[in-house]
């Protein structure tokens, strides 16, 4: 197994306790820290930005891996990004087009531009 990934509700990462939490299943389970990814939303992260880097750094020291999913979908930006200890950034769909790309007609002599 390359790592378990698990979605982290906002509910649950705003509670403040996760890092308490992650420690009993860890000690329960035997699951090595190394192995498990935590995904939290940017729009979790983003609600109080203090508080979620404390979380995240106490989560980090743990050895688990940390993954912020759907970014682009709220305010934050690259320069706090930079401060967050992630070792994975998901874009949100919204970034990837389903549309190809239109290919450029070239003009011909007769066409008529900016008319």
């Amino acid at each position: 197994m390359e790592f378990l990934s698990v979605n982290v509700s906002s509910r649950i990462f705003s509670h403040g306790k996760l890092d308490g939490l992650v420690t009993e299943v860890l000690a329960t389970t035997g699951l090595d820290a190394g192995l498990l990814e935590l995904e939290i939303t940017e729009s979790a992260v983003m609600e109080d930005t203090d508080a979620a880097l404390q979380l995240m750094q106490r989560l980090r020291a743990l050895g688990i891996r940390l993954a912020i999913d759907d970014f682009g979908t709220g305010y934050s930006s690259l320069a706090r990004l930079k401060r967050m200890p992630v070792h994975k950034l998901k874009l949100d769909q919204s970034f990837r087009s389903t549309r190809r790309p239109q290919r450029c007609r070239p003009h011909s002599r007769g066409d008529r531009v900016g008319s």
